[in-house]
């Protein structure tokens, strides 16, 4: 009964507020001001007062409970170690799924057609051939003073 009071007060208080802000001719203002002013009543109205009180209540006894019994502690310490064992599960899980296989499983290895993993490019059978533009493009001589010769030899390594 008192909170409800309590809240009513505060309403009307809120509404006077809104009353002389709207008197001054700022109706947005006063608006908003209106609107916040009901928030009390209808939190009492609707029972959110109340529940408030409780959960604060509740909120006190377990801050007590925290403090000044030693199975509230023990709780918290299992919780540690749960998290702990849940890290270190993560990690070591992660550390096998990045760790190569020693002998690759028949599942792992490639078919008897396929190139190996480190080659580049389609199989020899599907290479296309190249044309003889670039071909003779290579073979013409750079112009003096410029020296490509070991770019040259990369690009043949690689079958450029």
């Amino acid at each position: 009964m008192l909170t409800t009071t309590v809240c009513a007060a505060l309403s009307a208080a809120g509404l006077a507020v809104a009353f002389l802000t709207a008197w001054r001719r700022r109706f947005a203002a006063a608006t908003r001001l209106a609107a916040v002013a009901l928030v009390p009543v209808g939190l009492a109205m609707s029972g959110l007062v109340g529940l408030g009180g409780k959960i604060g209540r509740a909120f006190g006894n377990w801050a007590a409970d925290l403090v000044l019994k030693p199975t509230v502690w023990a709780g918290f310490a299992v919780l540690a170690c749960a998290v702990v064992l849940w890290i270190i599960g993560r990690a070591a899980a992660g550390r096998a799924a990045s760790k190569p296989a020693d002998r690759p499983s028949r599942a792992t290895e490639p078919a008897a057609g396929t190139p190996a993993l480190g080659s580049s490019g389609p199989p020899a059978t599907q290479r296309k051939a190249k044309p003889e533009k670039s071909r003779s493009r290579k073979s013409e001589p750079a112009a003096p003073g410029e020296d490509f010769s070991d770019i040259e030899a990369i690009l043949k390594k690689h079958g450029i």
